[in-house]
């Protein structure tokens, strides 16, 4: 894969008053690349006002109108997408300089042997000074590189022939970026984990509260890791949030 395209698709629920910062971040990584033939975003509003798609200030942008649910979104967006690679990016995180050449090498290295990896992540930051959230993401990077299971936050990339053979997200109220990294493990197949970071907004533990939102997301992992279902935790979690 000397150069490859790539579909970003941005899952969206109220994120209006972002959404053409983050559009325009993502071209201005897509600027630097050396690797890349050609980008295209795809925005995918779960809103049924679709509110975040008539704020896209962008002609060249893909807006997608699809149910509500993170897995649903990303699937419509996929399913609008033509590049070789899907970069599922929320709408709260930023990419590292840098970030589609990374991509690329790390598919295309990995792509040099018989096990390489179709399917990757990167790593974790906070965009915050506080040390207690500082903590939270060196310990997640270190259970991503234990685990490999990267989580949603860190900007999910598929080859998007792989995504496609793994039928895409599992359409679950939650944990759908677990469970997928959960099928591509127990297919036995690798995936890479980019030690450049993405930086996703504290925005979460500030307004739900640095430890209860940090106990909240360790509770829901240990839970879907015992069995369980997502549906489940779905009406917990919302119960949580009040």
């Amino acid at each position: 894969m000397e150069s490859y395209s790539v579909s970003v698709i941005i899952p969206v629920w109220y994120e209006s008053a972002g959404i053409n910062e983050r559009i325009a971040h993502v071209f201005e990584r897509a600027a630097e690349a050396e690797s890349l033939l050609a980008v295209e975003i795809i925005v995918a509003d779960g809103d049924p006002t679709a509110s975040t798609i008539a704020a896209v200030e962008y002609d060249n942008v893909i807006c997608v109108a699809a149910p509500q649910g993170r897995a649903v979104q990303m699937n419509a967006g996929a399913a609008r997408a033509t590049g070789d690679v899907l970069l599922f990016l929320h709408a709260d995180t930023v990419l590292p300089v840098g970030a589609f050449d990374c991509m690329h090498q790390a598919l295309h290295m990995a792509g040099n042997t018989s096990s390489g990896a179709k399917t990757g992540a990167f790593s974790l930051s906070i965009a915050s000074d506080n040390w207690f959230l500082y903590l939270v993401s060196a310990l997640g990077n270190w259970r991503n590189r234990l685990t490999r299971t990267p989580y949603g936050d860190q900007a999910q990339f598929f080859l998007r022939t792989y995504f496609e053979e793994l039928s895409g997200y599992a359409p679950v109220p939650l944990m759908e970026d677990v469970e997928i990294m959960r099928r591509i493990r127990q297919r036995g197949e690798s995936l890479a984990i980019i030690d450049a970071p993405v930086s996703t907004s504290a925005r979460r533990w500030e307004t739900e509260g640095m430890y209860r939102c940090t106990l909240r997301n360790v509770l829901l992992r240990l839970l879907y890791g015992a069995g369980v279902s997502a549906q489940t935790l779905s009406h917990w979690y919302r119960a949580m949030k009040g």
